[in-house]
């Protein structure tokens, strides 16, 4: 049945991707065809005011306990024995797998990770947006209900790779939200924005709750990817800012969405990620091949007015804050990579495998990451590793969000 499982996943990834490799031969024409909803926008009925008080609007959040994907711990791959100077005993143990792991995400043939000890860790509390994981393309509408199982059963397996990095955290929140389409981020009907607009209203009724929930001395994380960022950049200039609640945040996560340096940057409330034990800073990359071609991300990314109202340029670079340094621009080897979250072949088991890439941010902003590697069928045309923008760093950035909760609880105390 996990197999079953997991050749849907794949299946489901597959079809995205091919959709992708059609964008990159046909355009705009097919993109339309493929992916943006063919009907019309529906109004979004407004949720009950304490919709999110019913922990089956969660896919992560405190109480869940082992089912919870973004407590998915993985494992270190371990270097094979040499033969001729390995000790064989019938006593020695099997190799453990890792903690609370889902038999599906299974870490056979590897050892657990070191968990920090609770002592080591200040207390925080996260809060993630799920990327998009609703998939019916022209198919299907411009928003996704909460009750599409495919919907559900993507999303925890992305969360399990995107939100796990997090997990030292004391809570971690992410919601169920109704979710504008692949499409809506692709067109520039006005069916396009009001499905956004319904996708964040459900996440900001969300947020409201988590921090309604969630001690009032405690640091907070926001993070997202993609869709997900979309929405947490949005977040912090309306929920956030100017509010007691901004001095509260630790760290923000935004990869896999492009902000513009000169007209996005500046009307968030929140300086970029110049140093790697910064607190109260933003970190944001997307990941491509050195010979990948970023050409449609910025396209369709120059097209788009920034924050600040102006049209982006075509020159106009993204922030890229390096996953392996904690800070703006610059390289690292992969010898500083402390694990890339790395599936196999079959998505059956995940390994977090230690120098595997490294990270350079190049003059556009786009963060390179040396010879493509083969992690799968979720790699985009033009060596576009947006599905892995996270699972590259894994272990980095694990360490990198208790870095800035530790200096904000510092500089606090």
């Amino acid at each position: 049945m996990a197999r079953k499982f997991l050749y849907l996943i794949a299946i489901i990834i597959t079809v995205i991707v091919v959709g992708a490799i059609g964008l990159a031969i046909y355009g705009r024409e097919l993109t339309d065809m493929a992916f943006v909803p063919r009907g019309e926008f529906v109004e979004q009925e407004a949720l009950a005011a304490n919709a999110y008080e019913d922990p089956a609007m969660w896919y992560s959040r405190p109480g869940i306990g082992t089912d919870d994907p973004a407590r998915y711990q993985p494992a270190v791959a371990e270097t094979p024995p040499d033969p001729a100077t390995r000790t064989l005993s019938p006593e020695a143990p099997a190799a453990e797998q890792s903690v609370g792991s889902p038999d599906y995400l299974e870490t056979v043939g590897s050892r657990r990770g070191d968990p920090a000890r609770a002592s080591e860790v200040p207390g925080f509390a996260v809060f993630f947006v799920p990327p998009t994981s609703y998939t019916k393309g022209a198919l299907g509408d411009w928003n996704a209900p909460l009750d599409d199982p495919e919907t559900d059963t993507l999303a925890r397996t992305f969360l399990r790779g995107l939100a796990s990095p997090f997990n030292r955290a004391d809570e971690i929140w992410a919601p169920k939200y109704r979710q504008a389409s692949v499409g809506a981020f692709l067109s520039d009907k006005p069916d396009a924005e009001m499905a956004i607009d319904a996708a964040y209203a459900d996440v900001a009724q969300a947020f409201d709750y988590f921090l309604e929930s969630v001690d009032d001395e405690k640091p907070i994380v926001l993070a997202g990817h993609s869709q997900g960022s979309v929405h947490v950049l949005r977040l912090l200039r309306e929920k956030l800012a100017g509010t007691p609640a901004e001095a509260r945040i630790a760290a923000v996560y935004a990869p896999g969405w492009p902000i513009s340096v000169e007209h996005d940057l500046p009307a968030l409330p929140i300086p970029a990620c110049a140093a790697p034990g910064q607190a109260g800073c933003l970190m944001s990359f997307a990941s491509f091949a050195d010979d990948g071609d970023p050409g449609q991300l910025l396209q369709r990314y120059s097209a788009l007015p920034g924050l600040d109202g102006e049209p982006r340029g075509g020159e106009d670079p993204i922030l890229c804050v390096n996953p392996l340094t904690g800070m703006t621009g610059g390289s690292a080897p992969a010898s500083d990579n402390l694990g890339t979250l790395k599936p196999d072949a079959t998505m059956g088991s995940a390994e977090l495998v230690p120098g595997a890439v490294g990270a350079r941010c190049d003059a556009s902003g786009i963060l390179r990451i040396g010879e493509a590697p083969d992690l799968g069928p979720g790699v985009l045309p033009g060596g576009n590793y947006h599905v892995y923008d996270i699972p590259l760093f894994w272990k980095n950035l694990q360490e990198d969000v208790i870095r800035r909760v530790k200096a904000w609880s510092t500089a606090r105390s």
